[in-house]
């Protein structure tokens, strides 16, 4: 039996240096024993006994780069095994199975993956709860201080996000696995610590932090349970906007009831349906004139510097309907070409779909967004406002005559059924009328999930439903 140690900690190097050895000698996982402590140490080495040293000029590993991407993460959790675990994944990389991770029903593989979602959910946390106080040096000079308490040895890889959102402080970072400190030019690493006295006290980032999450506190979406489950009970210590949340939860009914007043008593600059009602009489003969039309109308939901049309040719044999414009797409004119276009683009290319074949449109045809300073964020538009757009949809769709619709999330599917939809449950073939049709998730969900297996696999299975979309077409042909 060969014995590696390991430093303490996420030995990320350390494991790589072990493994391209054991891999040049073609040690059997089940020959070898890793170890390594429950805390991290600054002056860790690796050390082999039981058959000689491993050598030390053996050559990189070459491996599929899930598989790599893979390491870098579960290195990071405290699972003692995690090592041994990582090996025999490898090792059966290397002997024919480089599509391992695939293989989602593999008690290997199922157990990696967990660790791998447990570390991401503790960066995420970390990323989301750890907070800065402000502390003085006896010499004057200002500087911040942080205390977290991680589940696993996340600290150095949590390390360029800091640096990056906070470049130009002077700061610390201390928990219970380690600790960063960064004077703007240089990052170092240090050791464990133990939680520092004076951080509850109020100061100006404190103050700050509890302004902002009292400004983007929603009362009429409210829900402890799911607060609670986001923001677990042992970050609440080191949160200042903590001390809030019981009088904002108490004052939320007041604050929508106050809320549905000054809506009814808003004044009113625009009548949806009249707006319909005028449409309908002036009855277009072409995709053209119907487009006109559009362009000329005043948008029924507010916001919006233009009308975003379909793109496409008429007699595409699939539709593609999404919610409504972005930001980038009320800016070009064009629809599909922000981030959610481009990933959209990419699916249709490996589901077999040229997207120039098809016809690109959404329910609604203008913008829908909040301003935010420079910023102009999007919502979602109402039921009664995908209805009055519906007209024009469906006018749009009967010039095209596409065989098959596809629809893009749940206000897209509204638009065609005229009833809510649980994309989830319900996504796959549905009729829509006059037409075939295949429920997709939108790709901008597809890229609001955190990076992980779980962000993949909604991928592929929505790329598997652009493909069922094409061998229906082509089944009916």
């Amino acid at each position: 039996m060969r014995h590696v140690e390991l430093k303490d900690g996420a030995d990320l190097d350390g494991f790589r240096r072990a493994l391209r050895g054991l891999v040049a000698l073609g040690v059997d996982p089940d020959e070898v024993a890793w170890s390594g402590g429950a805390a991290p140490s600054l002056f860790g080495a690796i050390a082999e006994t039981g058959t000689g040293p491993l050598p030390a000029d053996a050559p990189p590993v070459s491996l599929p780069r899930p598989v790599g991407a893979l390491i870098e993460t579960v290195v990071c959790h405290r699972d003692p095994e995690r090592y041994a675990l990582l090996h025999r994944l490898v090792w059966r990389a290397l002997r024919g199975e480089r599509d391992i991770l695939d293989h989602h029903a593999d008690p290997l593989v199922h157990r990696l993956a967990m660790l791998d979602k447990a570390v991401r959910r503790d960066l995420h946390k970390m990323h989301a709860f750890l907070r800065f106080n402000e502390v003085r040096d006896p010499d004057g000079a200002e500087r911040y201080l942080a205390w977290f308490e991680p589940d696993n040895f996340i600290v150095e890889a949590t390390a360029p996000f800091f640096v990056e959102r906070f470049e130009s402080l002077v700061w610390t970072i201390l928990t219970p696995v380690g600790s960063l400190q960064w004077d703007r030019r240089s990052l170092t690493f240090g050791p464990a610590a133990a939680r520092p006295e004076g951080l509850d006290r109020d100061d100006r980032f404190a103050e700050g932090w509890q302004r902002y999450y009292e400004s983007t506190f929603n009362p009429a979406r409210v829900n402890p349970t799911a607060m609670r489950a986001e923001m677990p009970r042992k970050y609440w210590a080191n949160l200042p906007e903590a001390a809030a949340i019981p009088a904002m939860i108490r004052s939320a009914p007041a604050r929508v009831q106050a809320m549905v007043e000054a809506e009814a008593a808003a004044p009113r600059h625009r009548n949806p349906d009249k707006a319909v009602a005028a449409m309908a009489r002036q009855e277009p003969a072409t995709l053209a004139e119907l487009n006109r039309i559009i362009r000329a109308a005043d948008p029924l939901v507010p916001g919006a510097t233009q009308a975003v049309l379909g793109e496409g040719r008429e007699g595409a044999a699939i539709a593609i309907v999404g919610e409504q414009p972005g930001d980038q797409e009320d800016v070009e004119g064009r629809p599909f070409v922000g981030p959610a276009g481009q990933l959209l683009t990419r699916a249709l290319e490996e589901a077999g779909i040229e997207r120039s074949a098809a016809y690109l449109t959404n329910a609604v045809k203008h913008f829908k967004f909040v301003a935010r300073g420079k910023r102009r964020l999007h919502q979602s538009p109402t039921a009664g406002e995908v209805k009055h757009y519906r007209w024009w949809l469906m006018k749009e769709l009967g010039f095209v005559r596409p065989r098959l619709v596809v629809t893009l999330g749940a206000t897209a599917a509204l638009a065609l059924t005229g009833r809510s939809v649980s994309v989830l449950r319900e996504r796959g073939p549905m009729g829509f009328g006059d037409w075939s049709g295949v429920v997709t998730v939108h790709p901008s969900y597809l890229l609001r999930l955190p990076a992980g297996e779980g962000a993949d696999q909604a991928y592929r299975d929505f790329v598997a439903d652009l493909r069922q979309a094409r061998e229906m077409v082509e089944g009916a042909g």
